[in-house]
């Protein structure tokens, strides 16, 4: 079923999974992993203790109190001696309490103000434990001021840290990055009080992307908004490439049953705006999203650890790749504008991440009328399906073919990396008129930022089959881990040395 069935480049389709294919043969194996989103906060506000405490131990550091042959690193060494352990103690017991009051949750549960108030509070309540610990172990030898230093620095970085953070992902989710799509059920008054307080807070970075009907009075309504019922609602969610899906009105138990469950499959959210479906909702924190109070019934783990480690990678990588690399761009840029006329850079607009578009950048491998020569040449395609592939294609220049060959033509692209635009790893970036060609399964590759390279490219780069190419991409985007894109990385290095670019 085209994509264009649905309003605005979405289908209406049942969500069919694609076979992982060629692709197997390096994710499979690859098993689901838990969660690291807890630890790597956790990790973090461990180091912030430590950090603080060895801060307290240099602001205190007294030689004339202690034997005139210590130096200042003979004092700090037997401080940390006397007091290692119990830093450790206070920066275990921070974490765990931390985890209890529910820090290392989505920042859109709770505002900043209550934030600070639980950092502050789960930094006194380790520190009184700190204190006891002391007390019971008789650790006189321990200085109440480094103590106390200890528990007012590590409050101090934690709020700092927390707020720049909470400041950053303001920032981005008003710029629409990182946003959250929402569907809201029922389209009566809680449903448009609810979309009204989303669309009012945008720095929380939720989207509303429409209503689902609940009955047939809201379907007969005319509401503009209402993009269907609940007999579609997955369908919808995957086309619109929503995250979360918000019940504002009671429902049958066996729908809202029924669509966790499949939601569940999908990698949706699920919440309520609170009314217990016998039992769902039992034991279930209440969350607020700005004013309103929602019951998530299911939340899916975000790796947001290994997330952190590949953004590093790619920026580190790639601002890397740009100095070493800086002279032979100087060279092909001067080499592009001397074979042929027309600017050295091309600038086209592809389909990122759920949909966003975005600015790709490459050098110039074509003639300059190259997009309208395409229609005339249709007819020539070799590839399967929606792609189009030429081996002896008329558009491209003497120069375009050397730089295709050994993919050169795409080193701009490590700017697009650095924007944060595309990854060094992740299914290629499509264009639009291919995307509105595609089946509802087709969109699960653009739940991931595009790449460079990836798994299609080391695999199956000469395969003209379009199935191949998608089932390739589905692969990767569903056995996704760090490991992973190191042995994609590492292949395409061979692949781009033998040339077997077209």
């Amino acid at each position: 079923m085209p994509a264009q069935e649905y309003a605005q480049g979405n289908v209406i389709a049942t969500e069919t999974s694609s076979s992982p294919g060629r692709g197997v043969s390096m994710a499979a194996g690859v098993l689901e992993r838990p969660s690291v989103t807890g630890a790597a906060w956790a990790a973090l506000d461990i180091l912030t203790a430590l950090i603080g405490s060895l801060i307290a131990m240099h602001f205190r550091l007294d030689v004339a109190h202690i034997s005139g042959a210590l130096t200042q690193k003979g004092v700090l060494h037997l401080m940390w001696s006397e007091y290692g352990a119990y830093v450790v103690w206070f920066a275990l017991c921070l974490a765990f309490f931390s985890r209890s009051y529910g820090l290392y949750g989505p920042i859109q549960n709770r505002s900043g103000l209550n934030e600070q108030r639980l950092t502050i509070q789960a930094t006194l309540v380790a520190g009184l434990l700190l204190c006891g610990s002391i007390y019971l172990l008789r650790g006189e030898t321990v200085s109440r001021i480094v103590v106390l230093l200890s528990v007012i620095l590590t409050g101090t970085m934690l709020c700092a840290r927390r707020a720049l953070w909470r400041s950053m992902v303001y920032t981005r989710y008003r710029d629409g990055v990182d946003t959250r799509n929402v569907l809201i059920i029922g389209s009566g008054r809680v449903g448009h009080a609810l979309r009204n307080h989303l669309e009012s807070l945008r720095h929380l970075g939720f989207r509303f992307r429409g209503f689902i009907a609940l009955n047939e009075q809201e379907i007969e309504s005319a509401d503009a908004d209402i993009v269907g019922d609940v007999t579609n609602c997955l369908s919808i969610a995957r086309a619109l490439f929503v995250d979360e899906i918000f019940f504002s009105v009671p429902a049958e138990k066996k729908i809202v049953i029924g669509l966790v469950q499949e939601a569940r499959e999908l990698g949706i959210d699920v919440r309520v705006v609170p009314d217990l479906y016998d039992g769902l909702a039992w034991n279930a924190p209440i969350e607020y999203v700005g004013q309103f109070p929602t019951i998530p019934l299911h939340r899916r783990d975000f790796p947001i650890g290994s997330f952190m480690v590949k953004r590093a990678l790619d920026l580190t990588l790639s601002f890397a790749a740009l100095v070493i690399l800086s002279p032979l761009l100087f060279l092909i840029a001067i080499a592009v504008r001397l074979d042929s006329p027309g600017p050295i850079f091309y600038r086209a607009r592809r389909i990122g991440r759920k949909g966003r578009t975005f600015n790709c950048y490459k050098f110039r491998t074509m003639v300059q009328n190259a997009d309208h020569l395409k229609a005339q040449l249709a007819h020539m395609n070799e590839r399967d399906g929606i792609l189009f592939k030429m081996s002896n294609d008329p558009r491209i220049t003497r120069m375009g073919r050397f730089l295709r060959k050994y993919s050169l033509d795409e080193i701009p692209q490590f700017f697009n990396v650095l924007k944060g635009d595309m990854s060094l790893v992740g299914p290629r970036p499509p264009i639009a008129s291919e995307v509105e060609r595609y089946d509802l399964s087709h969109l699960r590759r653009l739940d991931v930022l595009p790449g460079i390279t990836g798994l299609w490219q080391v695999e199956a780069r000469q395969d003209p089959s379009f199935d191949s190419y998608i089932s390739l991409d589905t692969a990767y985007v569903e056995n996704w881990n760090l490991w992973l894109d190191l042995k994609i990385l590492i292949r395409t290095i061979s692949v781009v040395i033998s040339g077997t670019g077209s």
